[in-house]
């Protein structure tokens, strides 16, 4: 009853080339899950079906219940796309008023949410540079603050710590277990191992499929493995053997 993403028997082809095969899964509410997998696995296609900008060849997706892709749901999402989709010639908070005002966030309240987000993402102080001065780094922490204005009930995030020092890194993750508790859903992509410990619930994916799933302890226990890249290994692996 819980469930605020379903993904059911999706599949998705770009002409003759097969990206995702038969992929299932369930994200519960304040959940944070991780979608865990090398470059070209999958990942970013499937999070975009899911915040609606792709739709499945196959199968259906469920968000807060309704079926993807919907509008007035894509409102309830944030969504940090892997390349990030700023205006290089204009500044840092000229962007954030920009995303903000798509949002419908005005006045005092547009500015406390910008001030908040660049608060979160150490940009306070970079806000009147031009975007095209800004560090790959910045241009990741900028997005990220974007996608948190609206404070939407769903965040998804790809690959949101690329580029970013270890302590920012640390800070970022602390905040989304903050959102996680107050009730916000984040489903995240990565290829960082350890980043892959941090979530609640996993989906390993390889190839387009889905090799397994489960907390970060269920699937080191279920293949004695140590560290979770002892277990994607072994899961790949064995879907590889059969």
């Amino acid at each position: 009853m819980n469930a605020v993403i379903q993904v059911s028997n999706v599949s998705k082809s770009f002409g003759s080339h097969h990206v995702l095969e038969d992929i299932s899964l369930t994200v519960k509410k304040n959940e944070i899950y991780g979608l865990l997998g090398p470059s070209g696995a999958g990942k970013t296609t499937l999070v975009k079906m899911i915040a609606g900008i792709e739709t499945p060849s196959d199968g259906k997706i469920k968000v807060l219940n309704t079926l993807m892709p919907n509008l007035r749901n894509m409102t309830q999402i944030g969504f940090m796309a892997q390349s990030d989709a700023l205006y290089l010639e204009l500044s840092g908070n000229e962007n954030l008023e920009f995303f903000a005002s798509i949002y419908g966030l005005k006045g005092k309240r547009q500015r406390e949410r910008i001030e908040h987000a660049a608060s979160l993402v150490n940009l306070t102080d970079f806000l009147k540079k031009p975007v095209h001065q800004y560090s790959g780094g910045m241009k990741r922490r900028l997005s990220l603050a974007a996608a948190l204005l609206h404070e939407p009930d769903i965040l998804i995030l790809d690959e949101p710590t690329v580029g970013i020092d270890p302590v920012l890194r640390q800070s970022i993750w602390k905040e989304l277990y903050k959102l996680s508790d107050m009730g916000t859903t984040i489903l995240v992509t990565t290829h960082v191992m350890d980043e892959a410990e941090k979530c609640g619930q996993l989906g390993m994916l390889r190839d387009g499929r889905l090799i397994a799933s489960g907390s970060p302890q269920q699937l080191r226990e279920s293949t004695s493995s140590t560290t979770i890249e002892e277990a994607f290994l072994y899961y790949g692996g064995a879907r590889h053997e059969n």
